[in-house]
């Protein structure tokens, strides 16, 4: 692993790649997380084809993101059976032999948890888990619940296989990837202490300098009420960071699905914090976490047809889709809204509308209304 880019996110460097855009973006979208300025957009690599067709557009698209002022990256071991990674790692390692950016210019997040296969669905997936997991002892019995592992021992092995596929000695966030899904089999009590082991792994990893961060990246768990399968207390989880890494554990970010359709995050009390309930993104703000939104266009489904309404508050725009990403990127309380761009057109149209100061609160206000 020599040949892999040393270095990571900084606050001088991202500091530096903001001011080259300050005569182009307004105030407003880069934000502070832990001392770095980080863009209110990021470039996310969920969907798309397993094939080269794809990785050639995720790569276009991530430089044409980082030219556009766009300095944060997501994806993760899984996405398109790891060539999601590997197109990013290929365009980072590009921008910067072009002088685009230096790596200590960019936030590169990426995620672990789900079994993942290598570059195309394999014709027998048991045999090829079996072969890549169970027999080198790297999954053992008991430990998966559906295609879901969060072992010491798995999140070592995908933390240096994601650094393998990225290129990066040091990634800046390292996400969980959907631990709720463990509660389907697991009852709490056990689930914490499988977490706890988890973030014990993650902050052993910090340590070794192959993390910077680490965090949990959801789809139902901090949406969902208390009452149900699947809710995960904010306030616990940190708890067991700080069970697993003391006072100074490196538990920085989360990631929730916020939109116009999915507005729970902010609108939902349903995170005790000191005996009351509150939102998730309260929760966030008061545990001094750093938020990030996934799916801010509901994968593709308000890019059209949302109600003039909303048109008439978000001005400035001309897209359904623009005015969808600067509601969320407005929301108090996120940080990032991290969106799927494969073309070049999308990276355009998405990237436009840093060039738009954030809604002010009365228009907040009212679309949450519509929504």
């Amino acid at each position: 692993m020599s040949d892999m880019l040393s270095g990571h996110a900084t606050a001088e460097g991202t500091a530096r790649y903001a001011a080259r855009f300050a005569d182009r973006l307004p105030p407003g979208h880069f934000r502070l997380l832990d001392g770095l300025q980080v863009s209110s957009l990021g470039i996310g690599t969920y969907l798309g084809r397993e094939d080269a067709a794809t990785d050639d557009q995720y790569r276009a698209a991530v430089l044409r993101a980082l030219e556009r002022g766009v300095n944060v990256i997501d994806t993760a071991v899984n996405y398109r059976h790891q060539r999601s990674e590997r197109a990013v790692g290929l365009a980072l390692r590009t921008a910067i032999e072009r002088g685009l950016v230096q790596r200590e210019e960019v936030l590169v997040a990426t995620k672990g948890g789900y079994l993942a296969f290598d570059g195309e669905v394999p014709p027998d997936p048991r045999a090829y888990f079996a072969q890549t997991y169970v027999r080198p002892g790297i999954v053992r019995s008991g430990e998966v619940v559906g295609w879901h592992c969060m072992t010491p021992r798995y999140l070592a092995d995908q933390i240096d296989r994601s650094r393998a596929n990225l290129g990066l000695e040091t990634l800046d966030v390292y996400y969980l990837h959907n631990p709720e899904t463990q509660l389907e089999k697991v009852e709490a009590v056990p689930f914490l202490a499988r977490l706890r082991e988890a973030f014990a792994a993650l902050e052993a990893a910090v340590a070794a300098g192959k993390i910077r961060w680490y965090g949990t990246a959801t789809w139902n768990g901090y949406r969902i009420g208390p009452e149900e399968r699947g809710h995960l207390s904010l306030a616990d989880v940190v708890a067991q960071a700080r069970s697993a890494g003391g006072d100074d554990h490196h538990f920085r970010v989360i990631q929730l699905p916020f939109n116009l359709a999915m507005t729970e995050a902010f609108t939902r009390a349903n995170q005790r914090i000191d005996d009351r309930l509150v939102s998730a993104l309260e929760a966030v703000r008061r545990l001094g976490l750093y938020a990030m939104a996934s799916v801010p266009v509901f994968q593709g489904r308000l890019t059209r047809g949302l109600p003039a309404e909303v048109a008439e508050l978000v001005p400035g725009l001309g897209t359904d889709a623009q005015r969808a990403l600067q509601f969320v990127r407005s929301t108090p309380g996120i940080g990032t809204a991290l969106v799927g761009m494969k073309t070049l057109a999308h990276v355009d149209e998405n990237a436009a509308v840093a060039a738009v100061p954030p809604l002010g609160g009365e228009q907040l206000q009212r679309l949450f209304r519509e929504a």
